[in-house]
């Protein structure tokens, strides 16, 4: 009974949040549509990193190629420069969310298959070099391929990208909702929002029966010890790629997502700061540990558009003296050396295996 009402409470507070929010402007609900996108992110790469226990400094990629993916094929991009496919779609390329969201994730889910396939002897820092290499090899091409045939528009990026649409909502203009609901207007960033939140509770669910499944028990075998859960009868390589291929589908799924809800995209969005980040959610929080790794993404995602909000005052105290952008970033980094020096194992580490084996004091 207690857990319902938890539940409950959760759930009204998630969705009166973007309302008592959006007097106070839009850039606040702006803030809590990007966290839920990297919380997205964060819980793909906690698959990898936090269960099979591959460090992935790449993960970005996988989101690269979801945004890109969207925006071809939801834009006029390609119909305004391959002929060929203007003729093939007279009236435009315009993918709908439904279909967008399954291809995403099936094209990065074999991306992440692709990558993972020549890395599975690879461990530790080697495992991080490769994977990272990777990274930096989508954004090279996406920022390079728009000659001689212009398939990504290089780093001019993408505009003109659809909303999402839902029938005859769409989710780029602002809902009026009638009277006998309140007679609210909804704008496009709380709509997002709902959106976003619809999918990151499917996410959670998800990861939360792989956790507790067969499948992630493996997992965590793996990353306590592979030689073992070899000897044990694991088939470790597939496991493997089984973890990168599903990481990935989350990132390309974010980064459809990402798409439609900025509306444009170019390769300054997918790098390697960026990936660094991701993984900072992911360890912050609390390895392998579904709720750490939502408090982590949220903070680390939300914390520097705060930040902004504080930077700029002491910038302005100081007679311009001070760089807000320089000031923001030293800022974070000291709040996440404190985090980790007072939390190593993460904000909301995972229960210990000896914790739950001893007793309590009391009971002795």
């Amino acid at each position: 009974m207690k857990g319902t009402r938890l539940f409950l409470a959760c759930a009204v507070a998630l969705a009166v949040l973007p309302l008592a929010l959006q007097p106070l402007g839009e850039a606040w609900v702006r803030i809590l549509d990007t966290a839920l996108l990297y919380i997205l992110l964060a819980l793909g790469l906690n698959i990898v990193v936090g269960f099979a226990g591959l460090l992935d400094l790449g993960y970005i990629a996988f989101y690269a190629v979801g945004a890109y993916l969207f925006a071809l094929l939801a834009s006029p991009h390609l119909t305004e420069s391959l002929p060929a496919v203007a003729a093939m779609f007279p009236g435009g390329l315009h993918l709908p969310i439904w279909a967008a969201i399954p291809l995403a994730a099936a094209v990065a889910g074999l991306v992440g298959v692709l990558l993972g396939a020549p890395t599975l002897k690879l461990r530790g820092d080697y495992l991080a070099i490769v994977t990272l290499g990777f990274g930096e090899i989508i954004r090279v091409f996406m920022n390079n391929l728009d000659a001689p045939i212009n398939i990504t528009n290089g780093p001019k990026g993408i505009n003109s990208i659809d909303p999402i649409r839902f029938g005859g909502l769409s989710l780029g203009e602002p809902l009026h909702l009638p009277g006998w609901l309140g007679g609210l207007t909804l704008p496009s960033v709380t709509l997002h929002y709902y959106l976003f939140l619809l999918i990151v509770v499917g996410a959670v669910v998800l990861t939360q029966r792989l956790h507790d499944s067969r499948l992630g028990r493996a997992w965590m075998a793996i990353r306590e010890d592979e030689i073992a859960a070899k000897a044990m009868g694991l088939n470790t390589r597939n496991l493997k790629l089984l973890a990168f291929g599903l990481g990935a589908s989350f990132g390309g799924v974010s980064g459809a997502l990402f798409a439609s809800f900025q509306g444009f995209v170019s390769p300054e969005s997918f790098s390697l700061q960026e990936s660094v980040l991701v993984v900072a959610m992911v360890v912050l929080g609390g390895l392998g540990h579904i709720p750490g790794v939502i408090l982590g993404a949220f903070l680390l995602a939300a914390l520097p558009e705060v930040l902004r909000q504080v930077a700029g005052p002491l910038q302005a105290m100081t007679g311009g003296r001070l760089d807000a952008a320089i000031l923001r970033q030293l800022l974070i980094a000291l709040a996440m050396i404190g985090i980790m020096l007072a939390r190593p194992r993460g904000l909301w580490p995972s229960p210990r295996h000896e914790d739950r084996l001893m007793p309590d004091e009391g009971a002795r």
